[in-house]
């Protein structure tokens, strides 16, 4: 199926080299017959694309984001499970559910789920900031669609969501235990207010004043500078059951690691960028019993809680979105999502 005012060519903020982005003219994507088109409407601007565009990472061209939500304008002659005009959050990567890697649930490891499904133009990878994208066919079972009442702005934090829920499933936690998130910017407070729905006590930990402010609104128990002397003793007296990490900080993994229990976990979820060692005490690892974990991209059989946590607002991501940018500006958000303003949280691109 086909509709008319789908144009021929599009705007897409186009990856050209390390910290060059370009606004261009690109042709619209054209659908295979079992795949879709999907106006953008929304697309959150995430910490991994800004390092695959500051450190290049990858080689250009690419269409970068991929926490994105839109209206689907066009179907494949095959495709029976959507219509036109749904409004639907989208899902860049879906395992295959039958490997090796899908057997012990660790879904980002699989092959097909490295693999990008959505894109603008040029090497998949997501395209969420143009104007549409075309969505193949592994990763339709991904696309959920967003009832009226939720905007999408909303529908696009499902894929964020998604990452925090998987990470804290990662932890072995208990109802009443303690729990340091280091970092309370959005993936920081999603964590506080998740583990606060799940029973954890939070102690959020930031340096910015309206950050902590927030994560109080969220769930936290205390909030607290790590600079200030204060900080090691609320530490020593909560003794936490566990850390995590949401700044790519080796400073605050060893501060992490002298503070938590024994027998405690510690997780990192942003130490995203490879090639850079670290110290760490691994004697705490060993003699402390303090687990150091990670927990990288999304858990796709998450995704109905995702859904039932946003569309119900139990999980309320409003508070979180700050800031929009038209499409032009699209350097602008990446500018100021990598060094944000201290009243500055989720900024978001909106092509429409």
């Amino acid at each position: 199926m086909r509709i008319d005012h789908v144009p021929k060519t599009m705007q897409a903020a186009v990856y050209r080299g390390i910290n060059n982005l370009q606004v261009e003219t690109l042709p619209v994507p054209r659908i295979g017959p079992n795949e879709i088109l999907v106006k953008v409407a929304a697309c959150g601007v995430c910490p991994t694309d800004i390092k695959k565009i500051q450190f290049g990472t990858v080689p250009p061209p690419r269409v970068f984001g991929h926490e994105t939500s839109g209206t689907i304008v066009r179907l494949g002659a095959l495709v029976r499970v959507f219509r036109l005009g749904q409004r639907v959050a989208l899902h860049h990567h879906v395992p295959c559910l039958g490997c090796r890697a899908c057997h012990h649930r660790a879904y980002a490891q699989c092959p097909q789920y490295k693999k990008t499904g959505i894109t603008a133009g040029f090497e998949p990878a997501g395209g969420g900031f143009a104007e549409y994208v075309r969505v193949m066919p592994f990763v339709l079972p991904g696309v959920v669609r967003i009832p009226s009442h939720i905007t999408f702005e909303e529908g696009a934090m499902l894929e964020p969501v998604n990452t925090v829920l998987k990470a804290i499933r990662r932890l072995s936690l208990l109802p009443q235990d303690r729990v340091v998130v280091f970092g309370q910017g959005p993936i920081g407070l999603l964590f506080t207010r998740l583990l606060t729905l799940r029973g954890m006590n939070v102690l959020a930990a930031d340096i910015i004043p309206n950050r902590l402010k927030l994560a109080g609104i969220f769930g936290a128990i205390q909030t607290l500078d790590p600079r200030q002397k204060s900080f090691q003793l609320a530490m020593s007296r909560a003794s936490p059951d566990a850390a995590i990490i949401t700044v790519p900080s080796d400073e605050v993994v060893r501060q992490a690691q002298q503070v938590i229990r024994g027998g405690g976990q510690i997780l990192l979820f942003a130490h995203t960028r490879k090639g850079e060692p670290s110290a760490v005490d691994l004697s705490s690892v060993c003699v402390g019993e303090k687990d150091l974990l990670g927990s990288y991209s999304t858990d796709f059989t998450l995704q109905k809680e995702v859904a039932r946590l946003i569309f119900t607002r139990q999980l309320d991501v409003r508070p979180l979105i700050t800031t929009r940018f038209a499409l032009e500006k699209t350097p602008d958000a990446i500018a100021l999502a990598s060094r944000p303003a201290d009243t500055s949280l989720k900024v978001f691109v909106r092509p429409v």
